[in-house]
């Protein structure tokens, strides 16, 4: 068990790409810490550094309070588990499971120790003579995550372990780790671009786009305090609606004005607003799809719209519509709440009346497109 430390991290690439700027994080001890983001964002590159695959650039990394940039990955006591797998064809589970034991010339009984107990942890016990070939995804994977439990490492690193897997297999795998961490009581970093698996195992996530820390934070800091656009649009599916809209004070109290209507901002953004004496000003409003609903015939602060398309997610659909004035939005509504009536209006082509109350609204600032309510007001206790 471990801390973790990153200060000042920088990756440069001999054509003078730079992957990662200025990296600063402190992961706890027994802390589950996912970093997510986009296709090349820089979320591997760092992993690759604290493992030692990767030469630093720039700035430090700790171990348990020492500097480990210029030491071997084999002297950084941590394991780490790969996208594919890494396991040797020709071998058997239990001898790929032996095979980092064995380069450190632990005893036969030890080893065999070590891996029967990592295998019954994980379910494997009876594909131990099996061939790598012989086994499902799921099964390899956990064969990988067998081998680095096997091995007395301070800190598990992993590297998107589940994107080979089917949905279903994700899902319980995802599961499994959960329980595996609990089990292990160790130092996780976990690097995925799935934003489920990240609000589902993380403590804390790191949000990455560009080679920048985008915002760290729990997954519900992240999901309700989104510190700007891009963490707030890429938390959440389908992803956050966001308009254009402006922002107007009056006699103390905040509205939005948009789509003609003028909504006033209420709860604990419009208290967050009065606390900070925000200025009015031209914004991007943005509200979740879960947070819209069909508005009532006689709501005045309906927003008129045309319905383009409905997905059947089961227990919901995801209404997509087009208002006048070409802004698309998404609306999430649950299937049981619907009556006879509204399930026949919500037909491709006809118009539609949606809503939303003013506690949901998020507020960024048009230029910046940085939360203007960030870093929040946390509610008192």
């Amino acid at each position: 068990m471990a801390s973790v430390v990153l200060k000042n991290v920088v990756k440069i690439y001999d054509n003078k790409v730079t992957a990662v700027h200025d990296f600063n994080l402190n992961i706890r001890d027994k802390e589950f810490v996912v970093f997510v983001g986009p296709s090349g964002c820089g979320k591997s590159t760092t992993l690759r550094m604290i493992a030692g695959l990767e030469e630093i650039s720039g700035g430090t990394v700790e171990i348990d309070g020492e500097v480990v940039n210029d030491l071997q990955p084999k002297d950084r006591h941590i394991a780490m588990v790969f996208q594919n797998y890494a396991l040797y064809p020709h071998m058997t589970v239990y001898d790929n499971m032996a095979f980092p034991l064995r380069i450190q010339k632990m005893p036969e009984d030890e080893i065999y120790e070590r891996v029967t107990h990592a295998a019954e942890i994980l379910g494997i016990t009876d594909y131990l003579l099996r061939k790598p070939r012989a086994l499902s995804g799921g099964q390899r994977q956990r064969v990988a995550i067998g081998r680095a439990m096997v091995r007395d490492s301070k800190v598990f690193l992993m590297d998107e372990p589940l994107s080979n897997l089917d949905a279903k297999l994700r899902n319980q795998m995802r599961a499994e780790i959960i329980l595996l961490r609990k089990r292990l009581d160790t130092t996780f970093i976990y690097v995925t671009h799935d934003q489920t698996e990240a609000m589902t195992l993380g403590d804390r996530i790191v949000i990455m786009k560009d080679g920048y820390i985008m915002q760290v934070g729990s997954p519900g800091d992240v999901f309700y305090h989104p510190g700007n656009l891009f963490v707030a649009e890429f938390i959440g599916a389908p992803k956050m609606n966001t308009f254009k809209a402006e922002l107007v004070k009056e006699d103390g109290e905040y509205y939005v004005k948009a789509f003609g209507s003028k909504l006033i901002a209420d709860g604990k953004r419009g208290e967050d607003l009065k606390a900070k004496g925000v200025p009015g000003q031209q914004i991007i409003l943005g509200v979740r799809p879960e947070h819209m609903f069909l508005a009532s015939d006689g709501d005045p602060n309906a927003i008129e719209c045309t319905l383009e398309v409905s997905e059947m997610m089961g227990s919901e659909l995801h209404l997509h519509a087009i208002t006048d004035d070409g802004t698309r939005l998404i609306v999430r509504v649950q299937t049981i709440n619907l009556t006879p009536e509204q399930r026949k209006s919500l037909e491709i082509g006809k118009r539609i009346r949606v809503t939303f109350e003013g506690k949901v609204m998020h507020f960024f600032d048009a230029e910046t497109e940085e939360n203007i309510l960030y870093p929040y007001i946390p509610e008192e206790v």
